[in-house]
């Protein structure tokens, strides 16, 4: 009976924050002009959970009616309110179908969902405004990445066999494509926190956002940029927080994927960030930030054919990486991620991560990762030699080797301790 009681009591009290929502809402309106507000929702939640206990009584077919019967009146209600005030929204009677069934689950189901349920609801209802900003600000570009990541987790990867299909263990389609997601996960979320912050063009905000993406394409736009600037030292101390940003990107993917390869490579990887940053920030404070012209980075980072390329690079690695680790040991896999970390650092890392799980030792796997990050940066200092002026390049040259110094000198201090 105690324990009755305390279920009806999680029944009312889940009714009772949804009316608080729809109450507050429309405190402006006369009494007795509304179908349902705090009493109303809160004895629909109430009513759920007695029908729910009469059920367990009676049977099945009480709860059924009586949520049948429910339904039928408050719609009732609810048409003659809507046709009253010329309102076309369902959304009170969803809710109302709503705080009744949640009502009956924390009679005859689990009452932690059946709360949880409740003030999932209340948040979702007192959000209107938020959501319906959202969506006036959303654009298809953005709409279509968030869908094709859903269908890329919800659909394509239960779908993948989770083994390797390979002789050498390397190609693995579910591994694959999951470390695909990630990257376009982490990508979204750079992309989701700028667009929430508001569009900035400012240099700084503009080449912090695109390095999420793509820190070469940044290099490369910059570097263009330097051949109409008279100053190139923004420019270049710009480039030079891109490729923090790259390191940054790197050792999240490590902590997400192989928190036991960090240890390795955080030491050197922030000793070279922090000379990155100290660099990029005073060549930006002491000669000024100038308004970008080129939006450097900024597209969609769910551009359907660049995911391919990335799963399919990904998989062309990682089956080569595993087949010259198996034959060579840790030069193959050296060998392996300093070529493709010239072309693309996550596809390196990647590959080398998902080896931890098989043969290749953590040291090993550590080095290689440090190895693609000082490839990649070799890779972005040749084409913005190639794409800008050398005042653009040689001092984004003299920040390079500094912060592959740092990096030295840290990794020979942890070999000496």
């Amino acid at each position: 009976m105690d324990q009755l009681i305390a279920q009806l009591g999680l029944a009312l009290a889940i009714g009772l924050l949804v009316g608080l929502e729809r109450g507050w809402r429309e405190r402006g309106a006369p009494d007795r002009s509304r179908t349902a507000g705090l009493r109303t929702f809160g004895l629909v939640g109430l009513l759920g959970g007695i029908f729910a206990a009469l059920s367990e009584a009676l049977g099945s077919g009480v709860l059924i009616a009586g949520f049948l019967g429910f339904a039928t009146i408050f719609a009732w209600f609810s048409a003659r309110e809507a046709e009253h005030d010329q309102n076309f929204s369902v959304t009170g009677v969803v809710a109302g179908l709503i705080v009744f069934a949640l009502g009956a689950l924390a009679v005859l189901g689990d009452t932690r969902a059946a709360a949880a349920g409740g003030a999932a609801l209340a948040a979702v209802l007192a959000s209107r405004e938020v959501l319906h900003d959202l969506l006036r600000r959303l654009t298809w570009i953005e709409l279509r990445s968030a869908m094709i990541l859903a269908v890329m987790t919800a659909i394509v990867l239960p779908l993948l066999p989770d083994r390797a299909i390979d002789p050498w263990g390397g190609l693995n389609p579910f591994e694959i494509w999951f470390f695909t997601v990630v990257i376009a996960a982490i990508s979204f979320g750079g992309y989701v926190a700028v667009r929430v912050l508001g569009q900035t063009r400012g240099l700084l905000v503009g080449t912090l956002a695109g390095a999420v993406v793509s820190s070469t394409a940044v290099t490369v736009a910059l570097a263009r940029m330097a051949k109409a600037e008279g100053n190139a030292l923004p420019l270049a101390g710009a480039a030079g927080l891109a490729a923090l940003v790259s390191i940054l990107r790197v050792l999240v993917i490590v902590a997400i994927i192989a928190p036991q390869v960090l240890g390795w490579i955080v030491v050197p990887a922030l000793a070279a960030a922090m000379v990155l940053a100290a660099s990029g920030a005073v060549l930006l404070v002491r000669n000024g930030v100038h308004p970008t012209r080129e939006k450097g980075g900024e597209r969609n980072p769910f551009e359907l054919a660049s995911l391919l390329l990335f799963a399919a690079s990904f998989a062309v690695v990682s089956t080569a990486s595993a087949a010259l680790a198996s034959r060579f040991g840790e030069g193959g896999l050296l060998m392996t991620s300093a070529v493709s970390g010239a072309f693309d650092v996550d596809v390196a890392v990647l590959s080398a991560l998902r080896l931890v799980e098989q043969t290749a030792a953590i040291n090993t796997v550590g080095g290689a990762v440090l190895v693609a990050l000082a490839a990649n940066a070799i890779g972005r200092l040749s084409l913005s030699i190639l794409a800008g002026p050398v005042r653009f390049s040689l001092p984004l040259a003299i920040i390079t080797l500094a912060a592959a110094a740092a990096a030295g000198v840290a990794c020979w201090l942890g070999m000496a301790v």
